[in-house]
């Protein structure tokens, strides 16, 4: 039954803060110029080199730069979409034909034309992977009923019903596109190749060390990129920042923490260019429901209800990304729930004591008053996922659940969340843009959704899921979103803990490049350059 609505979520505007302000935009009196390697850190490396696989920032800043897809974010004009491989696109009347025209003359780095085959193929691979390809978010794109190819410059996308969110999923920085051909004689090829047709080209990956790549002479926008190179140093923590202080790097695109800004600031001083955004990305907790007793939703509740939010985002703003309070949608964004709305669902009441207590009575009911968990955590990105599992362990030791935390390399924390090989997990929701489709994914049945690591099968949500997708009108379409996130919260396999907060340093020397609530979008570096 759906329940009648209490409100709307308030957009939340774009924090920027610049110290000295610029930085994205050129400052007056300069212009783009041409040369030099753009060195920047990042906290971890992909596990493998599949775009449509992966989730993870640290692949995006790797590997987005080798490859292109069908259309991009602008990041200059978060969130509106523009053509990348595609030159220009209609949409039919009725929301369910989607007509892209391909640029001329694009070449992937091999000097093979990428043609409208390519691009057919590479999202055949994304909707209807093959054995043994794995496609994280085809539940996005289960709409397309047909993709036709009339010409070597033309790709027609025939929907079965309208999705709401389909030129976002066309923007997609995962949508890589690969050549038809490389994957006819190998459908795994991207696996361990990168052979894209983006700005640069990649020279080379030194595992534990850095990945690069180099200008593509031959890329298809006149006079871009303006790098010669750029090189992604595997560096973290201290080693970063003291990067970033010495000059030697020149910048870190995911986040840096309030202190660690701080202590840039002063080490730089106007040599540093600070931004902070809203971030898209939230702390998931996510339980193994396939297993006892967190097949029972009891546990998974009084669980969630034992963690203090409210308390909790104001202890770690000044530590850690972990800053705010969110339902499933971020935090301030057009479609997020209001305060008033969350604190009337299960694990984000003001009343802590309350919630405690109804935490004890449900574990005892369901004979779990002694309860012992071990947390999957990630240990290559430590900023925020160690505060997040701190947090964890302290909140449930308050209702009488002791709790370890596993921490292991994100290569083996996705294994094992893929696989189920967990009780409980941090796992962490983070798209491209705030789209619900996007973003509701990570909470539907896994047979729609890899996303959804909690093994977790829900028909109701999964028919929600597809009811705000084809929703048109945005005030019905919230509705449907408001009704999924209660009975999401209710179920509770997969809850929310915290948002965060980015915070990016930049070297004064840096053009061309622009913060948005994504660590996902605009990596691809084409339009980025260096002052000496």
């Amino acid at each position: 039954m759906i329940r009648r609505l209490a409100g709307f979520g308030l957009p939340l505007a774009l924090l920027v803060l610049s110290l000295p302000p610029a930085g994205g935009i050129a400052r007056a009196g300069t212009a783009p110029r041409h040369g030099g390697i753009l060195e920047f850190a990042v906290d971890a490396e992909p596990p493998n080199y599949d775009c449509h696989a992966n989730i993870s920032f640290a692949f995006i800043h790797s590997v987005a730069p080798q490859y292109s897809t069908l259309l991009k974010f602008s990041t200059a004009d978060y969130p509106d979409v523009k053509g990348d491989l595609a030159q220009s696109w209609t949409v039919s009347p009725d929301r369910t034909t989607y007509t892209f025209k391909l640029r001329p003359h694009i070449l992937f780095h091999d000097g093979s034309p990428l043609t409208a085959r390519d691009v057919a193929a590479s999202y055949h691979r994304i909707i209807d992977p093959p054995p043994g390809v794995v496609s994280v978010r085809r539940a996005d794109y289960a709409a397309i009923a047909s993709i036709e190819t009339p010409d070597e410059t033309t790709v027609v996308f025939r929907l079965r019903w309208p999705d709401s969110s389909m030129l976002s999923n066309f923007a997609s920085p995962w949508n890589c596109i690969y050549s038809a051909d490389k994957l006819q004689v190998d459908p795994k090829f991207p696996d361990t190749h990168v052979m894209g047709s983006g700005p640069f080209v990649f020279v080379e990956h030194v595992k534990g060390d850095h990945w690069s790549g180099r200008r593509w002479d031959r890329y298809y926008r006149p006079g871009l990129p303006y790098l010669d190179g750029f090189r992604a140093d595997y560096v973290r923590g201290d080693a970063a920042i003291k990067g970033l202080e010495s000059g030697r790097v020149l910048a870190g695109f995911r986040s840096v923490t309030p202190q660690q800004r701080d202590a840039l600031v002063n080490a730089m001083g106007d040599k540093a260019v600070v931004y902070s955004s809203p971030w898209n990305v939230a702390l998931l907790l996510t339980f193994n429901s396939r297993m006892p007793p967190f097949n029972d939703q009891r546990v998974r509740e009084a669980l969630s209800l034992a963690i203090d939010r409210w308390d909790a985002a104001n202890a770690l703003a000044g530590t850690s990304f972990l800053k705010f309070v969110g339902g499933i949608m971020r935090p301030g964004s057009e479609m997020s729930a209001s305060e008033t709305e969350l604190t009337q669902l299960p694990g984000f009441s003001h009343d802590i004591a309350a919630s405690r207590a109804e935490a004890r009575r449900l574990l005892a009911a369901a004979g779990q008053s002694n309860l012992h968990l071990t947390i999957t955590n990630r240990s290559d990105v430590p900023i925020p996922f160690s505060a997040g599992g701190e947090l964890l362990v302290a909140s449930w030791a308050k209702i009488g659940v002791i709790a370890k935390v596993d921490s292991m390399p994100t290569k083996q924390w996705q294994a094992d969340l893929e696989a189920g090989h967990f009780q409980a997990a941090l796992d962490f929701v983070s798209e491209p843009v705030d789209d619900p489709t996007l973003t509701l994914a990570h909470y539907i049945s896994p047979g729609l959704s890899p996303l959804n690591h909690s093994g977790a099968t829900d028909p109701f949500l999964d028919a929600l899921f597809v009811g705000q997708a084809v929703t048109a009108d945005p005030r019905q379409r919230l509705q449907i979103i408001r009704q999924f996130e209660r009975e999401a919260l209710a179920q509770a396999d997969n809850v929310p803990l915290l948002w965060w907060n980015r915070i990016v340093v930049l070297s004064r020397r840096v053009h061309g490049w622009h913060i948005t609530p994504s660590s996902f979008i605009g990596q691809d570096l084409a339009d980025v350059w260096l002052e000496p």
